[in-house]
């Protein structure tokens, strides 16, 4: 006769493994993100009012192109 072991917990190990990995992977995409829209955001304000026109934005609009993922 076959029996099966099923109170082992192998399941829950690996789900909570699961959910530490994406909350590590969520947190390095969010720095990441933050990073990229701070990086953004300093080489836009270093451009003059004029070179911004000429690539059709406007001081207020650094703000929302940085964000944009």
């Amino acid at each position: 006769m076959t029996t099966y072991n099923t109170n082992s917990t192998t399941f829950g190990t690996t789900l909570v493994a699961a959910r530490i990995s994406g909350a590590v992977h969520s947190a390095i995409d969010a720095a990441v993100f933050w990073n990229n829209a701070r990086l953004t955001r300093n080489a836009l304000t270093l451009l003059s009012n004029r070179e911004l026109e000429d690539i059709g934005l406007s001081r207020g609009d650094i703000e929302t192109v940085a964000r944009t993922r």
